[in-house]
């Protein structure tokens, strides 16, 4: 698949790049462990005692409380799609791929085809904004790993909460604010994930 840049128009509806000064943060970031697998931590106590939080909190999520964690490791494929709620911030410390996609693709019966995904290539230090309707997964390196900066409403891809059933897409939520389709070849069936994705897992 062709890597675009975030700064091509085709970019622009599935988020936009801030301007922002986030050195202290990435400073913090660049302590964080860069295991073979991938990592998630929803929440980070050293990234949240970053300068940049409350400017984060108050001007890109309107004051309503965040959390700032991570996603680092090395990974070339999608396996995956996900989306919440609300915009999610990544901040690479490094040139980082991202496989995106948009909800609005998604069919009646929450299958997706994965030929519809756009591969964007991030610059170290970019504050990108991903809108809630934007399909994601894990980030892309094709070597050396990656270290990105994760941004959410606070409470996101924690517990998932209690759910009756009513709504057809409650099968698709495997964390609070997280609605995930799975590849078939991703194995995360075997964790309760939807298998949804049609077409190639894709891999960079």
């Amino acid at each position: 698949m062709q890597i675009k840049k975030i700064t091509d128009e085709a970019f622009k509806k599935y988020g936009r790049v801030l301007k922002l000064d986030v050195s202290d943060l990435l400073r913090r970031l660049a302590g964080t462990p860069l295991p073979e697998d991938v990592v998630y931590v929803a929440s980070d106590r050293e990234l949240e005692k970053c300068s940049e939080y409350a400017e984060i909190q108050n001007s890109v999520y309107g004051g309503m409380p965040i959390q700032i964690g991570y996603c680092n490791g090395h990974n070339r494929i999608l396996n995956a799609v996900e989306y919440h709620r609300d915009s999610e911030i990544n901040i690479p410390i490094s040139n980082t791929l991202f496989m995106l996609g948009s909800q609005q693709d998604i069919e009646d019966d929450h299958t997706y085809d994965t030929g519809k995904m756009e591969i964007f290539e991030a610059p170290a230090g970019a504050v990108v904004e991903f809108y809630g309707t934007t399909l994601h997964y894990a980030p892309c390196s094709k070597e050396g790993g990656f270290q990105v900066v994760v941004i959410l409403p606070q409470g996101t891809n924690t517990e998932v909460p209690d759910l009756v059933g009513r709504f057809a897409e409650d099968k698709l939520m495997t964390a609070k604010n997280k609605w995930l389709i799975a590849h078939p070849e991703s194995g995360l069936d075997k964790d309760g994930a939807f298998i949804g994705l049609k077409g190639a897992n894709l891999e960079v």
